[in-house]
């Protein structure tokens, strides 16, 4: 929430009438849309009555018209350099409006008049942070931790600040901190979870999202990592668990990934074919079911999965790998050969490759195409594939006869 600084302006010796005078009459009666009225009067009677900017200002921040007292700002301090209450809130009403950018020069200014206050600590923290000027924003929060040491916000703000300066067990510690004060800020642990997920601790995640045993989210999390860990039974339970609560995509085709683990294809398909059905348009969806597909010797269908992919993703190199394979396996060889240049224009072009075509114009009695495939691949191979290696060499002695006949 954020959080202003109520500092109206008290004109003396005034006649009641005066529009700044009725301005704040009805600012004190919470009336703040007659506040602007009266107050737009008021500095269209004087231009340079900074104290009627600011409470217009003001006016229009309670009725959360930001533009509006964004201008009436910014037109205080232009009459007023330096004011402290403007500075202040300028910046948070432009860190309100998504502009951290602009709000930082305000909210500094604002801690350089009172470095012991804790809002302009608070705030210049985090518009810092929302510019991603960690090294900034890090001191600040800490300043402001101690001037307000029951605020869960801070210690929120301090740990994602922390997280992205890769302090994890420093960040771990303020997002516990943050939830003991506010257990509204309870799920902040996820966040926690992930950071740990993302820096490779994976069984200080696991801790963690253990914490949440009624929690979907935390449930999925929990068994994806540890199917990602080795424990497979764990993590069918989990997402089993998932499913039934949250039968989303996501959650179908990683329970079906730990059933193939476990191997258990048949529980695996009927998994990815509804989240197929939810999510069409899913290419790695599209891609694990091509692979269920492909397992079964289902090569047609499977086929069909993984060109659906290159269509979608023209660059998208897995799915023109797995496709030529399957190509190769339903002896569509031009399409083989079509794909595996596909593959060569993006920059995969394996000794396997080699091989693979020589096959193809070796089945078809292109010899001569074969022979510069077999060549090809025994030219790049390094003794990395000696059974392959020994069935070119043979095939070369063949086909050199053949071609001699010819």
């Amino acid at each position: 929430m954020l959080i202003f600084v109520v500092g109206l302006f008290l004109l003396q010796a005034a006649p009641t009438a005066d529009p700044a005078q009725l301005g704040l009459k009805a600012m004190e009666q919470e009336k703040y849309a007659d506040a602007v009225e009266h107050f737009r009067k008021a500095v269209a009677a004087d231009e340079k009555d900074f104290a009627s900017y600011f409470n217009l200002a003001l006016a229009y921040t309670f009725l959360e018209k930001d533009p509006e007292a964004i201008a009436a700002y910014r037109k205080t301090l232009e009459l007023k350099p330096g004011l402290y209450e403007a500075s202040l809130n300028l910046g948070v009403v432009l860190l309100r409006a998504d502009q951290p950018k602009d709000a930082v020069p305000h909210l500094a200014e604002a801690v350089k008049q009172k470095p012991g206050e804790y809002r302009p600590n608070y705030y210049a923290a985090e518009a810092y942070r929302e510019v991603r000027q960690f090294a900034e924003a890090l001191p600040l929060y800490e300043k402001a931790a101690q001037l307000d040491s029951k605020s869960a916000a801070t210690q929120l703000g301090l740990a994602r600040t922390l997280v992205s300066l890769k302090r994890a067990e420093e960040a771990l510690k303020a997002y516990e901190r943050a939830i003991a004060l506010d257990p509204a800020y309870e799920e902040a642990i996820f966040e926690a979870a992930a950071m740990m997920e993302g820096l490779g601790k994976k069984p200080e995640a696991i801790a963690l999202w253990k914490r949440y045993p009624d929690n979907p989210t935390a449930r999925e999390r929990l068994g994806v990592l540890q199917l990602e860990t080795g424990d497979v039974d764990g993590a069918i339970a989990n997402l089993e668990d998932a499913v039934r609560r949250t039968p989303a995509a996501a959650n179908r085709v990683a329970l079906a990934n730990a059933y193939l683990q476990k191997g258990q294809p048949e529980k695996a398909v009927p998994l990815v074919e509804l989240a197929l059905k939810e999510v069409p348009e899913d290419a790695a969806v599209r891609m694990t079911y091509g692979r269920l597909l492909r397992d079964q010797k289902k090569y047609d269908q499977a086929a069909g999965q993984f060109y659906a992919v290159t269509k979608q993703m023209p660059d998208f190199v897995p799915a023109w790998r797995e496709l030529s394979v399957m190509l190769i396996s339903l002896k569509q060889w031009e399409n083989a050969l079509a794909s595996f240049d596909r593959l060569k224009q993006l920059g995969e072009n394996p000794p396997a490759h080699d091989y693979f075509r020589a096959l193809i114009f070796d089945q078809n009695r292109a010899y001569k195409q074969a022979q510069a495939a077999y060549q090809a691949f025994l030219a790049r191979s390094e003794n990395k594939f000696p059974e392959e290696e020994f069935k070119a060499r043979q095939r070369l002695k063949v086909i050199e006869k053949e071609l001699n006949r010819r």
